[in-house]
């Protein structure tokens, strides 16, 4: 993720709350990923709900990335005006939907590398079945990034109102580039899925590999981009 560099601004008035009801939403979706709720009764259900820690893990992993996105994008914008709590609503409510599809994929992962116990007796039964989860996880990841990059591009707008100069407004737009990349390789992902296409290797997952030298990439051209403005 890209660094948090950026001066802070002035927090306009409401920001805290919308941050303080995002976090809140953020932990309950951390709540939904939990193995189970209840104590077991036998040590039997407390080896299986141990087991089922391998998913959790990563899916709470997946999420926790998701939320420090967030945080950095208030850290530099702490805007509360009605475009961003419209924008910011819509991220929150993808993060719930997101939650299912992110916690069965882990299961599956889980399933693969460690066995189906693991895994808590999830499984895929086809081909089709594993083409329409990374349709559905393809979605959501590209719903969230495509709300985070629609906030920086807000951002890029509001930076004046907050304070912020010319180059915070270059590196928001930059970060709203950095998050479209995700979208289009969630959105390749889930063309990848509906065709078939390498779905008996995985490839509507593997493809997310993508983003490291995607990313890369559009940062040295970044970099070089604003070293020809600044000569």
């Amino acid at each position: 993720m890209p660094p948090e560099s950026a001066p802070l601004a002035a927090p306009e008035p409401g920001s805290a709350r919308v941050e303080t009801f995002s976090d809140a939403v953020f932990a309950f979706a951390a709540t939904l990923l939990v193995v189970a709720l209840e104590v077991p009764s036998s040590f039997q259900e407390l080896e299986r709900v141990l087991a089922g820690f391998a998913p959790f893990t990563l899916s709470f992993g997946a999420l926790i990335l998701i939320w420090s996105v967030h945080r950095a994008l208030f850290r530099r914008f702490p805007m509360a005006d009605r475009t961003t709590v419209v924008l910011n609503s819509c991220l929150l409510f993808v993060v719930l939907f997101y939650v299912y599809p992110l916690k069965f994929l882990a299961r599956s992962v889980s399933s693969m590398l460690l066995g189906r116990e693991a895994a808590g007796g999830v499984e895929i039964g086809s081909f089709e079945e594993l083409g329409r989860l990374f349709v559905w996880y393809g979605a959501g990841f590209a719903a969230i990034f495509l709300l985070v990059a629609l906030l920086y591009r807000h951002g890029v707008r509001r930076a004046a109102a907050l304070g912020l100069g010319p180059g915070a407004r270059e590196q928001a737009a930059f970060l709203a580039r950095h998050y479209a990349i995700f979208v289009a390789v969630g959105l390749l992902s889930i063309l990848l899925a509906v065709t078939g296409l390498g779905l008996r290797v995985a490839l509507p997952g593997w493809i997310y590999g993508l983003l490291g030298p995607l990313c890369g990439a559009h940062g040295v051209w970044n970099a070089r981009r604003t070293r020809r403005a600044a000569g």
